[in-house]
């Protein structure tokens, strides 16, 4: 396990495992983190599974990786492979406690075979259309209240021992199709929880599985493989989020009619935030549907996205762990993310100077064929980042927005006639501009400079109140840099007006991409996963797109932090 930062639980959670350890229950703490390889984790997932080990190394326990994979129509060894990688960007290790629930699948077959030997199970013919018909559905009363009218017994419940298990071994054997036979629990029909009216533990599939292939054609359900793969592991505090409260009785159930190991059931509310959807189905959906480029899209809540997009491991953890957890569920504003990773990035990322959309800037009095070099600062948060030499010449890129030929009332930058600074450099004075004739688009701005202000300096006291940065235009480095907004318009694109979907929420301007950014020459050499602090601008991450000659770059987060402000505002 490494030393990475662990969420901050609530007492509750905390209390139920001292209590646990205190009266004999358990000797030791024994978590674990159970995905289905059917999508990549997003970061609902980086808080669960960081609560999954956090507890086990608060309390000097073991934490488990286990593939719960017995849905065989949407699993994938990918998504395997993706779900591990993500976890141990984030800095957790499972060490050699790698599991898959397609192993137990024997197990799983022996413990059912049992229950049907108890009378706790038996094979039912009865349609899914079917079963959820005799199921029951909860309803309103006159006084708005939900009940749950009692459900009506299959009429091939009442199945003999014997029966049972030669119709449940003859599943195995494939000797019926798809969907025509179930196993079920024999619970109660009439339970006011629809989870526990006679679960379904077996169905018959015929879609070979990606690591036991053709060897099964009946798969285990969640609500019965899961707390029974718990035991097997010795599990003892299965941690798992709220929605999974409804089915913890079912979970104490096949524990107790198994006569396996009791691993203990404690739910917390999940992660939701702002502008985003935390859902694997739903964000499948963006995949397939391609709305989006793919599952690490900058703009998805995936680890893989967000690692693309620039966020580092420890801001991620940052937030989790500041977050903390809670028994009931409730929203994040994605902002408070958003400023965990500005605090995070402003202490590591090293600056430079870039143009998104670049303006020329002449110097008219500039040594003809003169270069000088200036030096700037890595970070001024970080004094052991040091300095670079950034090259200075008379004609350089600035950013179109800091020219107006009519300024607006506190204007700073450069207009005709005013005097702004460049960041580094001199004091320059705007003496005109040019014009395209046709479109009526500046094409160019012109200055002089003040050759006694090096370093931005005034030296007979003028008041120079704007500074604005640049790109000399012969040394610079051509980027495209993507400008992400949130995918979302809505801050909660679930809660969306009748007659419309989340889908018709998604922001139609979340991706802004510049192919003609210019930047320092240092960001030629920039490799995938470098993050920078664009002076001005915000952080920026190289893109794995990038190739020799061709850099492209993410803006993971501005440089305007709106959570801070409303701190401030709270106190």
């Amino acid at each position: 396990m490494s030393d990475a930062s662990v969420p901050a639980a609530s007492d509750f959670i905390k209390d139920f495992i001292t209590e646990d350890l205190k009266s004999g229950r358990f000797k030791e703490v024994h978590t674990r983190f159970p995905p289905e390889p059917n999508g990549w984790l997003h970061i609902g997932h980086a808080k669960a599974f960081g609560i999954d080990f956090g507890m086990a190394e608060q309390f000097g326990g073991k934490c488990n990786l286990r593939f719960d994979d017995t849905n065989p129509e949407k699993e994938d060894i990918a998504y395997v492979e993706s779900i591990k990688r993500d976890i141990k960007w984030l800095g957790y290790d499972w060490e050699d406690r790698e599991y898959f629930a397609s192993d137990y699948y024997e197990y799983l077959y022996g413990l059912a075979v049992k229950l049907i030997k108890k009378g706790s199970a038996y094979v039912d013919d009865l349609s899914d259309q079917e079963t959820r018909e005799y199921r029951g559905t909860a309803v309103p009363d006159k006084n708005n209240i939900t009940i749950t009218p009692p459900g009506k017994n299959s009429p091939f419940r009442d199945r003999s021992v014997e029966e049972n298990l030669d119709l449940f071994a003859r599943m195995r054997a494939g000797e019926f199709g798809d969907g025509e036979k179930t196993l079920r629990a024999k619970i109660d029909m009439a339970h006011p929880n629809l989870v526990m009216r006679d679960p379904v533990m077996y169905r018959i599939r015929r879609v070979p599985h990606y690591r036991t292939g053709n060897a099964w054609c009946i798969y285990p359900m969640y609500d019965f493989q899961h707390p029974l793969s718990d035991a097997l592991e010795g599990i003892t505090h299965s941690l798992c989020s709220l929605e999974y409260e409804i089915h913890r009785p079912l979970y104490e159930w096949f524990i107790r009619e198994a006569e396996v190991f009791p691993s203990r059931q404690i739910e917390f509310a999940r992660l939701n935030i702002t502008r985003t959807v935390l859902s694997k189905r739903w964000l499948l959906q963006l995949v397939t549907e391609k709305r989006v480029s793919g599952w690490d899209d900058p703009r998805m809540p995936t680890i893989a996205g967000m690692r693309r997009r620039g966020y580092s491991p420890e801001a991620i953890r940052d937030f989790i762990s500041r977050i903390g957890v809670a028994k009931t569920d409730s929203f994040v504003d994605i902002q408070f993310l958003e400023h965990c990773l500005r605090e995070d990035l402003n202490k590591r990322a090293n600056r430079v100077m870039a143009v998104l959309k670049p303006l020329k800037l002449v110097i008219e009095n500039w040594p003809a064929g003169k270069v000088e070099e200036l030096e700037a600062v890595n970070n001024p948060e970080d004094p052991a980042a040091g300095t670079r030499k950034v090259p200075f010449s008379g004609e350089l890129w600035i950013e179109r927005d800091d020219f107006q030929e009519v300024p607006p009332p506190k204007y700073f930058r450069l207009f005709p006639g005013s005097m702004v600074r460049l960041r580094y450099g001199y004091i320059v004075t705007c003496t005109g501009f040019t014009k395209d004739p046709a479109s009526g688009e500046i094409t160019e701005v012109r200055c002089t400079y003040d050759a006694e202000t090096k370093g931005g300096n005034a030296p007979d006291n003028r008041k120079v109140k704007g500074t604005i940065h640049w790109v000399s235009a012969a040394h610079a480095v051509t980027l495209e840099a993507r400008l992400y907004d949130y995918l979302f318009l809505s801050e909660r694109p679930m809660e969306v007006p009748e007659g419309k979907t989340w889908m018709d929420d998604l922001n139609p301007a979340s991706l802004e991409s510049l192919p003609n950014a210019k930047g320092e020459p240092v960001l030629a050499n920039a490799k995938s996963g470098d993050r920078f602090q664009f002076e001005r601008l915000g952080y920026f991450s190289v893109d794995p797109d990038s190739k020799p000659g061709k850099i492209v770059v993410n803006r993971a987060v501005s440089l305007r932090d709106t959570w801070a402000k409303i701190e401030k505002k709270n106190g």
